[in-house]
């Protein structure tokens, strides 16, 4: 009888993981649509700063890990919802522990009708670890706007 709950109970406790990020991708890929739409209205400087400012939309809330975060299609950062620290680094030529050059992936993701989604491997600002991501990343006029989902 035991065995009969332990099954569900640890197929349910493996799945939440998964769960949780099929979840949160519709809302990864809704901001950035939102972002791209704020910076058609707006223009691009006024975007980047409402991503970069801690009180703007595109900026990592309280209770949430969803952030903006944008690029030029050299790999320097313009805005970053997280992590103001990146602000005008030029990140092209980092990798991740697969050697998997990421900002790459993004830019190239990024430029695909539509975007897409982009994995790595990255530093997590909420949990200062390497974690499994995948972002959501769309380009326009001549940036990349994305928002990603730890695995």
């Amino acid at each position: 009888m035991v065995r009969t709950f332990i099954l569900p109970i640890m197929a349910m406790v493996l799945a939440l993981p998964l769960a949780a990020q099929v979840s949160e991708r519709p809302k990864a890929e809704a901001m950035v649509k939102e972002g791209i739409a704020f910076l058609k209205e707006h223009g691009k400087d006024a975007f980047i700063a409402e991503v970069h400012k801690p009180s703007g939309r595109f900026h990592v809330k309280p209770g949430s890990t969803l952030y903006l975060f944008v690029y030029d299609l050299k790999g320097v950062v313009l805005a970053h919802g997280a992590r103001a620290n990146l602000l005008g680094v030029n990140r092209w030529n980092v990798k991740d522990p697969d050697g998997v050059y990421n900002i790459q992936e993004i830019i190239k993701t990024g430029q695909k009708k539509g975007g897409g989604w982009a994995d790595m491997k990255v530093e997590n600002p909420a949990t200062g670890k390497i974690e499994n991501k995948t972002s959501f990343c769309l380009a326009e006029g001549g940036i990349v706007v994305g928002c990603g989902i730890y695995k």
